[in-house]
Parts: structure tokens; C-alpha cells; sequence
């Protein structure tokens, strides 16, 4: 797998490029009292330091449950999932979850304090690293703002930085967007894209959203239906920054979109 940064990134080194997480040959079974469900048959994949990765596939393919054995939330019944890259164990790993864990009690600079005072750093830090995320966001004004107070596009914002406080790694993002209007979910993407750009983590994207997919990912993977598998990695050629408002109208696009489609399309097709 090419590894090679694409048009208009810097390249990386080959010490960059070490995978910052292997996926080796990942299963996953479900068990009932009469049978048994393959839900993931084979993922094998791995993924740099800095990369920003989609995961598209049909209903039911496992690909949150993927995402879910990254974290160590559930274990595969085969395969390893090795983090290196100097990841030593998942602590540093942030989750955005398709609901947002927003505690509505807490005032948005309390909620984006939550990870960094759970784990006990000096109350100094975390309030530096909390102006610096809510700057980024274009949240500050909002601060002292209680969730019910917020649109769902805010909301997603402070649940976006609640995951990136503790300054992971490796960020997993669960259908961050897939509840939001298309207006609110087009700027919240620009939004994502300087944040990610500016902090640097590897970011992994559970989405049904193939628009979202290309619009925002260094590269596309393509699961069929369960047991799933991979069938296309694709990698997306898009220079960035990338302008969210217009990209869809390139060439580019359009040209990334239809050949995953034509896999992805061909997955829709079957019975469940």
C-alpha cells in the first residue's frame, strides 16, 4: 500500500510513515443460541501517522464494531489490532460518538475540561489547552455556555473538542455528522479539516456519507457486506487545504466518487 503524501502535502519520512495502527487479518463473530453471525470475515489494513481515513460500506458490514475493537470496547474473535507509531497502550486515543456525550450540566469549557482534569493534569494546562481548542473552533464566545444553549452544530463542535482535550493520537469518529443538516454538516467539515490539519492526529471516519467521505479523506475504504472484507482502498488525490464549498465540483471529485461508487453501489445492490 503507497503510502506516498498526495499532491500539494508535504511527503512524509519513512519514520513518519510507520503505521500508526495495523489491523492483522481482524474477525468478528456474533453468537446466538442457535447460530452464528459473521459480522467482519477478514480486515487487513494499516494506517500512517497523519492520515485522515474513511470507512464506507453497507448497513450491518461491521464497520462500527471496527472502530469499537480499535478502541478496545469489544475484542475480535481473530486478527490482532497492533497501535505503534509510539502509541503505547489507548489512552492515547480520542472516540466521537454518533450521539454526542455532551453532559448537558456542565458548561461547554467544563465539558472540554472533562478528559484532561480525569486524568489529573495541573489545572493550569488544562486551561490553556481548553482556550486553544475552543480558538480553533470558533467556540470561545460560548464558554460559559450550558449545551441547551447551543445549536446541533455547536454541540458537535464541544463533543469534537471533549475528544481531542486529552491531545490523542489516533481519533475515532463514529458518524459524527450523520444527524446534522447539510449546512451545519458542510461547515462543521471545514471546521474538522483546520482542526485536523493544525493538531496533526490520524483520524479514522466511520461514515454513510460518500460525499463526506471524499470531501474530507486522504483515503477511502470501501467494506462489502458482512462477513465484510475490504474491497477498494482508495486513495484520494485531492490536494489540501481543500475548500469543502467547492471541491465537489472538480474533476478530481467526481472521478474519486464514481469509482468508489462503483464498488460501494455494487454492495447496496444485495439482499440483507
Amino acid at each position: 500500500m503507497s503510502l506516498d503524501a498526495p499532491q500539494g502535502q508535504v511527503a512524509r519520512t519513512s519514520a513518519e510513515a510507520a503505521p500508526i495502527l495495523e489491523a492483522r487479518g481482524i474477525g468478528k463473530v456474533y453468537h446466538t443460541r442457535d447460530a452464528e453471525t459473521w459480522a467482519i470475515g477478514d480486515i487487513t489494513a494499516s494506517f500512517a501517522k497523519g492520515e485522515f481515513v474513511s470507512i464506507v460500506g453497507p448497513s450491518g458490514c461491521g464497520k462500527s464494531t471496527f472502530l469499537h475493537m480499535i478502541a478496545g470496547f469489544t475484542k475480535a474473535t481473530r486478527g490482532q489490532i497492533v497501535l505503534g507509531g509510539g502509541i503505547s497502550g489507548r489512552g492515547k486515543l480520542g472516540y466521537i460518538f454518533q450521539k454526542d456525550t455532551v453532559l448537558p450540566w456542565y458548561t461547554v469549557r467544563q465539558n472540554v475540561s472533562l478528559g484532561p482534569s480525569f486524568i489529573g493534569k495541573p489545572a493550569k494546562e488544562i486551561s490553556a489547552r481548553v482556550d486553544e481548542l475552543l480558538e480553533m473552533a470558533h467556540l470561545r464566545a460560548f464558554a460559559g455556555s450550558y449545551p441547551h444553549q447551543l445549536s446541533g452544530g455547536m454541540r458537535r463542535r464541544v463533543a469534537l473538542l471533549m475528544g481531542l482535550a486529552n491531545d490523542p493520537e489516533l481519533l475515532l469518529l463514529d458518524e459524527p455528522f450523520s444527524a446534522l443538516d447539510t449546512h451545519t454538516k458542510t461547515h462543521l467539515h471545514r471546521e474538522l479539516l483546520e482542526i485536523w490539519r493544525k493538531l496533526g492526529q490520524t483520524v479514522i471516519m466511520v461514515t454513510h456519507d460518500l460525499d463526506e467521505a471524499v470531501t474530507l479523506s486522504d483515503r477511502v475504504i470501501v467494506l462489502s457486506s458482512r462477513p465484510s472484507s475490504i474491497l477498494l482502498d482508495e486513495r484520494i488525490d485531492i490536494p489540501h487545504p481543500r475548500d469543502v464549498f467547492t471541491v465537489r465540483q472538480t474533476e478530481m471529485f467526481t472521478r474519486h466518487f464514481t469509482r468508489i461508487w462503483s464498488v460501494l453501489g455494487q454492495q447496496f445492490r444485495k439482499p440483507e
